[in-house]
Parts: C-alpha cells; sequence; structure tokens
C-alpha cells in the first residue's frame, strides 16, 4: 500500500523549530489537497494546516498554529513541508501528511512522525 514518507522530527525545546517534510508518490500535480494533520496521546487527530487547490481555498491553518507554522510545497521535489517555529509543548503529538487525488476521492497517509517538545 503507497503511503506518504514524513521525515524530520524529533524532539526540540519550548520556542524551538522543527521542519517536517512529506515525500509524495509521483507527480505533486496529481493532488489537489495537501495537509497536515496531528495527534497527541488521549486526544483525536486533528488538522493544522492544509493546501487546498480548489478556488477560493488555498493556504489555510488551525487557529493554534497561524503565525507559527508555515505549509509549503516543492513542486521540483514532489514534496511537502511543514515549517514550525516557536514550538510550545501543547505541539508536542504525532504529526500526519496527507495528500488528496485531484481526480478520485482517494487519500494518502503517511506513517506518522514523533514531535517532542520539552526541555
Amino acid at each position: 500500500q503507497v503511503q506518504l514518507v514524513e521525515s524530520g522530527g524529533g524532539l526540540v525545546q519550548p520556542g524551538g523549530s522543527l521542519r517536517l517534510s512529506c515525500a509524495l508518490p509521483g507527480n505533486i500535480s496529481r493532488f489537489s489537497f495537501l495537509g497536515w494533520y496531528r495527534q497527541a496521546p488521549g486526544r483525536q487527530r486533528e488538522w493544522v494546516a492544509s493546501i487546498n487547490s480548489r478556488v477560493g481555498v488555498g493556504t489555510t491553518y488551525a487557529d493554534f498554529v497561524k503565525g507559527r507554522f508555515t505549509i509549503s510545497r516543492d513542486d521540483a521535489k514532489n514534496s511537502m513541508h511543514l515549517q514550525m517555529n516557536s514550538l510550545e509543548p501543547e505541539d508536542e503529538a504525532i504529526y500526519y501528511c496527507t495528500a488528496r487525488l485531484a481526480t478520485i476521492p482517494h487519500s494518502y497517509w503517511g506513517q506518522g512522525i514523533q514531535v517532542t517538545v520539552s526541555s
């Protein structure tokens, strides 16, 4: 089963930064939706940020990461990224990338990558 491959997680001190990456299967133009979600222990998975090619949607962020996180795409490398700055202990979670195909209702998910924020 094809999955996305995340990288870049790890341990960081509060106030620090991490950059997550997600390698996509094939040409990035196949996907109309690119997103990041996260799941903390004992909590449901929640949406963090996304890039949506639908007209009028574009790049959006959850309120709790606005101004701190930036989602981006690299068309040359068929990948997407999540730059996380000013990390807080509340950001500690497993982060998942996802991509939805433009032509059929099918989404790919990564296996998840741990982000730990601790001093």
